[in-house]
């Protein structure tokens, strides 16, 4: 079976160091990626969280893109809910029109923040519950094909820009099965339903005009380097990272010491990709 490799950037902020350096370094991994040959780079769209500068996924799309020449760059995704289908289908377009067979669009129901931070979005609790059908709204904008009656999203590229869903649970595979689309797993922060969730998408998959055959992406933590000592510092200092931007947030959350975020991890409650 073939696959390819790709890379999702949470365009992660070091404590002390000015977010536009991260940005330099996404701009830096993209171009590693390219001349690597991975078959493309995802950014994550999340708020409210000092250590991930990713939050305008759209705009540091166009930013990496500008900079690279050929790798594919996308949405890893759009958190749907929080925006109208008719405002992504304009900047996605306007993506794709920008820099042609480049673009992907991942989208989650997920709203990527906590619940005052989602409030501030002006999301409604219940937003989540209209997903699948702002999936096909937004897919009808980017067809050329509207669901809602003289509106069109304008600009819109010549290429349908191609829609994945992401998941972590049975109802994103269900829902990619059914509008034959393909499906993202977040199997790097939850290992546990990976294969539950590829059996049921595979099994109840429809084609569709985008895809024929499921297609599935799956998301792995690996780290990797000229030795195993180093590798195994990566993983510390990534996994201390990511528990720092799930358990901190807003411009007074505490600074938790490397020594507490350890303790964490070490405990029944850390989570269970750590596990």
């Amino acid at each position: 079976m073939a696959f390819g490799l790709s890379l999702l950037d949470l365009a992660s902020v070091p404590a002390g160091r000015p977010v536009r350096e991260s940005f330099t370094t996404s701009v830096e991994l993209a171009r590693a990626a390219e001349r690597s040959g991975y078959r493309r780079v995802w950014y994550a769209e999340h708020h409210n969280m000092p250590t991930i500068a990713s939050s305008a996924t759209s705009v540091l799309i166009g930013h990496i893109a500008d900079h690279t020449e050929t790798i594919r760059l996308g949405a890893g995704g759009i958190m749907l809910p929080n925006h109208s289908p008719l405002t992504i289908a304009e900047q996605f377009g306007t993506l794709a029109t920008l820099h042609p067979g480049r673009i992907d669009l991942g989208l989650g129901r997920a709203p990527g923040s906590d619940q005052n931070t989602m409030l501030a979005l002006r999301r409604n609790p219940s937003s989540a519950d209209s997903f699948p059908d702002d999936v096909l709204e937004l897919q009808g904008y980017l067809s050329g094909h509207t669901r809602i009656p003289g509106v069109q999203a304008v600009p819109r590229a010549d290429e349908i820009v191609p829609l994945y869903i992401l998941g972590s649970s049975l109802f994103g595979a269900q829902l990619a099965a059914r509008f034959g689309l393909p499906y993202a797993f977040a199997s790097h922060f939850a290992p546990d339903a990976l294969h539950q969730a590829v059996t049921v998408y595979r099994e109840t998959f429809r084609p569709s005009a985008q895809l024929t055959e499921p297609y599935v992406i799956a998301g792995v933590n690996v780290f990797a380097a000229d030795d195993h000592d180093q590798a195994a510092h990566q993983m510390k200092v990534a996994f201390r990272a990511r528990t720092r931007a799930f358990i901190t947030r807003g411009p007074v959350a505490r600074n938790f010491t490397d020594a507490e975020i350890d303790e964490f991890l070490a405990s029944p409650a850390a989570p269970s990709w750590r596990r």
